[in-house]
């Protein structure tokens, strides 16, 4: 089938399966705690396009991706007594740690020298508030310990755009440090995110438990224009 020409935005040669993935905006770029609950409720809504396994209270997936909460990340920075900059400064991003002391120890070690590496500054950490009852059975039982990593712009120089290259550079430099330091399956080592423009959570679930999992997705000091 030929799509007529400009007709629309749909193509029919770009039909394909795929996990349900959900898209909310506001057009005049206003931030709100709104916008993010009904990014939710897409969320929920989409939840005949993710997976379970044999266990069906653990799902394969879910997750939502925000613009960097500049708000609510100050007052969690605030109870960690760490000063954040000005908003587009500073980076955060979620992070999977390893459950034993000594291999998270080495985990976040990794992810701070790959910052100063590259010219930034390692903020410091702020443990993410979870309910580990709200995820599925199998889930509960490899769960990492989730913190919110901050790195500061430094003296680095450039615009957002060199930043966010310097944040990626760090990322992979962290993950390939980790995968050489620890066995296979042992690290439980993940950055979901870390970007001085958006924010991702996300975990092992199903799509209705995102909420109850993440508290902090409930304050409505968390705010954004598109999820």
């Amino acid at each position: 089938m030929n799509d007529p020409p400009y007709k629309s935005l749909y193509r029919s040669s770009f039909e394909h399966d795929a996990c349900g993935v959900g898209m909310i905006c506001d057009l005049s770029n206003r931030k709100s705690h709104a916008m993010i609950q009904d990014a939710l409720k897409i969320l929920e809504n989409l939840t005949h396009r993710g997976a379970c396994g044999c266990d069906e209270t653990t799902g394969d997936g879910a997750g939502i991706l925000i613009q960097k909460p500049h708000l609510f990340l100050q007052q969690a920075a605030r109870e960690a007594t760490i000063h954040l900059p000005a908003e587009m400064d500073y980076a955060a991003g979620l992070v999977f740690l390893p459950s034993d002391k000594g291999l998270r120890k080495a985990a976040r070690a990794a992810l701070s020298a790959a910052a100063e590496q590259r010219g930034l500054d390692f903020l410091g950490w702020q443990r993410v508030l979870v309910n580990p009852d709200a995820a599925g059975d199998l889930a509960q039982r490899v769960m990492p310990v989730i913190q919110m990593a901050f790195v500061g712009r430094g003296n680095t120089g450039g615009d957002t755009l060199a930043f966010e290259r310097r944040l990626y550079l760090t990322r992979k430099a962290a993950e390939n440090r980790v995968r050489r330091l620890f066995d296979p399956g042992e690290s439980l080592f993940h950055i979901a995110s870390l970007s001085s423009r958006t924010l991702v959570y996300k975990g092992m679930l199903l799509a209705d438990q995102m909420t109850a999992f993440y508290p902090d997705l409930c304050d409505p000091a968390m705010a954004s224009a598109l999820a």
